[in-house]
């Protein structure tokens, strides 16, 4: 799968130090604000799906260049860049990470009204698929690729300095996702390496890296391999469940840890596989349970069907969906507040589910590779620069 997806979100956080300044006051005042707007965007995403037929439905936010499907409440943001960013982080309302072709890391803190590029030097040359953030100024950043083209880089001032903690050495190796468990715990993975899926794990957030021992992991099916689409193929639940989606084999799997990456156990599911453009391409775990997968075939004009499965046990089995997305969807996201709502997007357009992913329909026509949700801000991104927030519908 020498394209990996191009025709790689694992856990993000927040860290929120408690205190009684004015200024503490007004972050947390900001934070319930944000809250709120993306109650409020989830509230009006249901609203237009769950009004009865005949009823008129209530006023959709205007699609404000998010695509042209109505109902839109995407919020197309202006980055200054044409490159295709696969890779995002959700901080907040307000912060939000980017990374993507020709080197790019964009970085805003002011809600999308401004991005500055904090590419780490000389990385102009590289893929840079995803992108891991903890606040506004700490980040990890994955460029993928076959040998030296895969590194991995750290930032703890926003990108005004960066670390260069991984490079790849082996030609056999091509890194596609990395994923968090916390602020420390992190892993890495790339397709298989003499039979096996390689992992590297971090303890110290990043700043190291080491291969973890291959006796666990099962052996790859021929052909298989992850896809670097959407910096959701390696995606993590709790401090010690993660999951590895895969494609290219005769069947699309997903792989489970739940010992951070030490011993894995392969499942199959029913988005299909046998050939390198079909599989599953992104993961999203509202618990170690609650599981959702998407993919297809990502090329253009080719059907998709059984774009979209779920899991309630963790992994060990999948269920197509009842009504899936109708085309490659390669990036997923629980949203906040809700239980059994969610986004998936791709090139055609974001589908919402209101039932944890048994049925879905299309919301919006724009297009995007990945989609990042924390409980106060939901975003978007893709090709040609595009990023987008979900926002609110007019009043």
């Amino acid at each position: 799968m020498t394209d990996k997806g191009t025709t790689g979100s694992g856990t993000t956080g927040t860290v929120r130090p408690a205190g009684r300044s004015r200024a503490g006051r007004s972050r947390a005042g900001r934070s319930r604000a944000g809250i709120r707007a993306a109650g409020a965007c989830a509230l009006a995403l249901a609203a237009v799906l769950t009004t009865p037929a005949g009823a008129a439905p209530p006023a959709p936010a205007p699609a404000r260049g998010g695509g042209d499907g109505a109902g839109s409440v995407w919020s197309l943001k202006e980055t200054g860049t044409d490159v295709r960013l696969r890779g995002l982080a959700a901080v907040g309302h307000r912060t939000a990470w980017a990374a993507g072709s020709r080197g790019t890391v964009l970085r805003t803190t002011d809600g999308g009204r401004s991005w500055r590029n904090v590419a780490p030097p000389g990385a102009a040359g590289l893929e840079l698929r995803d992108v891991e953030a903890f606040d506004d100024r700490t980040a990890v950043v994955l460029a993928i690729g076959e040998g030296e083209a895969s590194r991995i880089f750290r930032t703890a001032d926003g990108g005004a300095t960066w670390t260069e903690s991984f490079r790849n050495t082996d030609p056999r190796a091509f890194y596609d996702c990395v994923a968090f468990f916390d602020r420390r715990h992190g892993l890495a993975m790339s397709d298989p390496v003499d039979g096996k899926y390689r992992i590297l794990s971090t303890r110290d957030g990043g700043r190291t890296w080491r291969t973890l021992p291959g006796d666990g992991m099962p052996p790859a099916q021929p052909g298989e391999a992850g896809f670097a689409a959407s910096g959701q193929c390696l995606v993590t639940a709790g401090s010690r469940d993660v999951w590895l989606a895969t494609g290219g084999g005769a069947v699309a799997r997903v792989l489970h840890s739940a010992d951070r990456g030490v011993t894995w156990t392969a499942a199959a599911t029913p988005i299909p596989g046998g050939d390198p453009a079909r599989g599953v391409f992104a993961l999203a775990f509202r618990d170690r349970g609650r599981g959702l997968a998407v993919g297809g075939d990502y090329r253009p004009g080719l059907p998709s069907p059984r774009a979209a499965a779920v899991t309630r046990d963790a992994g060990r089995t999948w269920e197509p969906s009842a009504a899936p997305p109708p085309a490659y969807r390669s990036g997923v996201a629980w949203l906040p507040r809700f239980r059994s709502a969610a986004l998936a997007v791709g090139p055609t357009g974001t589908d919402l589910t209101l039932d944890a992913g048994r049925t879905w329909r299309t919301v919006d026509t724009g297009s995007f590779d990945t989609v990042d949700c924390v409980p106060t801000a939901c975003w978007a991104s893709g090709e040609k620069g595009r990023v987008a927030r979900l926002e609110p519908p007019a009043r």
